[in-house]
């Protein structure tokens, strides 16, 4: 159920090459390029082979300066990466790729463009709604199996489906079909609506013609009276056999505050309703409520939806009283990938009883599935409503979900590795140049730190493995030589390196894109493991790829003392 990016080239990360944040000043960013140009620039190397080397790192060294640099580039970089600065024309295009890869990219990008064109030009929506009848569940007595069977009897009792799309034919003016089919009980219909919409300076308006219960003819508009203050509404006329029924509707909207709108709305026609609503929303909540006044009906609302970003999930409960009876709601929205999201609500009140709501929507199209419990609110029903599609749902994870969503990742990072194999090798024998120019600066460095009894780097290990890995990450070959994990790097020189008055600082960016470090093991999670001492005491460190390092912190920081 996962929904695939396009597979990317990997690009470089010239902050993380430089070892600077994302919002990192100019006078930051030149006291770096100045520190590894002392590293890398081709005069300090006398060797041949290692001038060659230094060449090649002094001139990535250089490339990254001078994006970061230059604001206008900077600003390009931040916002498409480095394909953004070598845009050509027709696309975006990573200047790696053969001939072969670039016109297969070329035609999979011109596909795609045509399918989001054809999307944005009819934006098409539907919905269906499938409503079952299970009530026989909680209601049939022993006697009731006995003469009908031995399972309750489950029917849908009633469905209904619709769908609409745009045709935009200028930059103002748009034509909308939408039609829906309906069927309750044996007994069916349905009504399809044609409208034009225009927009107009501060607002839109909108003719609507269509035909179900005899022809439809409607007028609709909306317009902003000022920067807080808005209106819409329209008016339809129904055509029937015997009748003519016209009707009215109007809101009034305004917007309080930043997060908060009130409504007031007017309805006439075959149900006259009046009603006035309070929206607040933000990043973590929303709430709404609401009152009305109508024939036949008056009744009060309100709900509010909890938003758990970080889950990406929403719990809400509501609450509907008045004189047709009371309604209270609770439920979950899981976002289960980028474009599908899954709802479950349990529904009781009189006169309906307890109704368990389904909801999946995947993109554009909603499916909905009201199951009917019970006829009234029988504790038995509500365990169950609230219970069934919980256990379900973990099931469906553990068994279904996950599994496939594991082996999309997997595939897509076999993927990855195959279109940057060329570009990896690169990235480790780029590391592995860097480490080589590195030695003088690496000696003087770790000399200076002794003197002053600073930090100095014993061992760093970047790679996949565990904390539990730590004493068994490494082993001895028949010679004695340490030999680390074939998805593990030793990293120590490159980080003793970037040691500058005894202190370590490394931003919140993958660490593959320091100067001599690579990726050992692309696609998987990664750890880095310092070990280090500082004012004679040893410490250990373990951080996640993307955090952010600093040590010593307030002298051991948040490392372990060995």
């Amino acid at each position: 159920m996962d929904d695939n990016e396009d597979l990317e080239y990997v690009e470089e990360d010239y902050y993380a090459f430089l070892n600077v944040p994302r919002n990192a000043s100019q006078e930051e960013i030149i006291s770096a390029y100045r520190n590894f140009s002392r590293i890398y620039h081709p005069d300090k190397h006398v060797d041949v082979s290692n001038k060659g080397k230094a060449e090649t790192m002094f001139n990535r060294t250089k490339r990254a300066y001078e994006i970061l640099s230059d604001p206008h580039q900077r600003a390009i970089y931040d916002s498409l990466g480095n394909k953004g600065l070598h845009a050509e024309g027709w696309e975006l295009v990573h200047r790696t790729r053969t001939p072969a890869e670039i016109r297969e990219e070329y035609e999979r990008l011109a596909r795609e463009r045509e399918e989001r064109r054809l999307q944005q030009k009819t934006n098409p929506r539907g919905n269906l709604t499938v409503q079952i009848n299970a009530t026989e569940i909680f209601s049939k007595s022993e006697d009731d199996y006995d003469e009908g069977g031995l399972f309750p009897a489950i029917e849908v009792s009633g469905m209904s489906m619709s769908q609409s799309i745009e045709a935009p034919m200028s930059r103002t003016d748009t034509v909308m079909l939408a039609g829906n089919l309906h069927l309750q009980n044996g007994v069916g219909g349905g009504n399809f609506m044609l409208s034009g919409r225009r927009l107009i300076n501060k607002g839109w308006f909108e003719v609507d013609c269509g035909a179900g219960s005899g022809p439809v003819l409607g007028l609709k508009g909306s317009r902003n009276l000022t920067n807080r203050l808005f209106l819409s509404g329209g008016t339809t006329v129904n055509f029937r056999q015997n009748a003519i029924i016209p009707g009215i509707a109007g809101t009034l909207a305004m917007q309080l505050d930043k997060h908060t709108v009130g409504y007031l709305t007017y309805n006439a026609g075959l149900q006259s309703s009046m009603s006035t609503s309070i929206e607040h929303n933000t990043d973590r909540y929303h709430y709404n409520l609401s009152a009305t006044l109508g024939i036949p009906h008056c009744y009060i609302t309100a709900s509010y939806t909890r938003k758990m970003v970080e889950q990406e999930m929403k719990l809400r409960v509501a609450l509907k009283g008045g004189t047709f009876g009371f309604l209270a709601e609770y439920g979950a929205e899981k976002k289960v990938s980028k474009y599908s999201s899954v709802m479950a609500t349990v529904s009781m009140g009189v006169p309906t009883g307890v109704i368990l709501k389904i909801k999946i929507i995947r993109s554009s199209q909603t499916f909905l599935f009201p199951i009917h419990l019970s006829e009234e609110i029988i504790p038995a029903a509500i365990f169950y409503a609230t219970i069934t599609p919980l256990l379900t749902y973990f099931v469906l994870k553990k068994t279904i979900i996950d599994p496939m969503n594991e082996a999309s990742k997997q595939r897509n990072i076999e993927k990855v590795k195959e279109t940057n194999r060329t570009r990896m090798a690169e990235k480790r024998r780029e590391a592995e140049s860097a480490i080589a120019l590195m030695g003088a600066m690496y000696e003087r460095v770790r000399n200076e730190e002794q003197k002053r009894k600073g930090l100095i780097i014993v061992t760093a290990l970047y790679g996949k493995f565990t904390e539990n890995e730590k004493v068994s990450i490494e082993q001895r070959d028949e010679m004695g030589f340490i030999q680390h994990k074939q998805n593990v790097i030793d990293v120590k020189i490159p980080l003793q390196c970037l040691v500058k008055d005894s202190r370590l600082t490394l931003y919140g960016s993958t660490k593959s894109e320091l100067p001599g470090f690579y990726d050992p093991c692309f696609g998987e999670d990664k750890l880095l493991q310092i070990d280090y001492e500082y004012r004679n005491k040893s410490f250990s460190v373990t951080v996640a790829d993307s955090e952010d390092v600093m040590i010593p912190e307030n002298g051991n920081g948040n490392s372990t003392q060995i």
